[in-house]
């Protein structure tokens, strides 16, 4: 079950492979993202000191969160993934042009699981081409839905 998409990955990348990560959470972040207060638009990956890192993922805390801890909503947080799909990552993030970008944010299980995708930039003439399909894929519906 998908709590938050991030659209404009898929409009800025070519998402080349997707991996599942979980992520490193405090009770008041869960409960927030359970009530959707979570947002991963600007959000990024990085892989630093052989640990993968998610940055810029905004979390707004509930008013009824707990008073005695501080909240940060843009806080780093650690993703958790087995030591060979980090290895593999590693190996192919060095690569030039490639990134990792956060794809979808999810219940597997009862657990909130990150779904990161490995990605290579879009030029500007890809968004267009992109964009021309989509708007010829939705014209050939809507006559298509006309002629029956």
């Amino acid at each position: 079950m998908s709590i938050v998409e991030n659209k404009k990955a898929f409009h800025d990348y070519f998402i080349e492979e997707r991996i599942e990560a979980g992520l490193v959470l405090e009770g008041w972040e869960v409960k927030a993202i359970r009530a959707g207060r979570v947002q991963i638009k600007e959000a990024y990956v990085i892989v630093k000191n052989g640990e993968v890192w998610l940055l810029g993922c905004h979390i707004s805390p509930l008013s009824t969160a707990s008073t005695h801890t501080k909240h940060d909503p843009v806080r780093t947080r650690k993703l958790l993934l087995h030591e060979r799909e980090i290895a593999k990552l590693i190996g192919k993030v060095e690569r030039a042009g490639y990134a990792l970008v956060p794809l979808d944010l999810h219940f597997s299980k009862g657990r909130i699981k990150l779904e990161i995708g490995l990605a290579k930039g879009k030029k500007q003439y890809d968004k267009r081409a992109a964009e021309k399909e989509r708007e010829w894929n939705r014209e050939k519906q809507r006559l298509m839905k006309e002629t029956r």
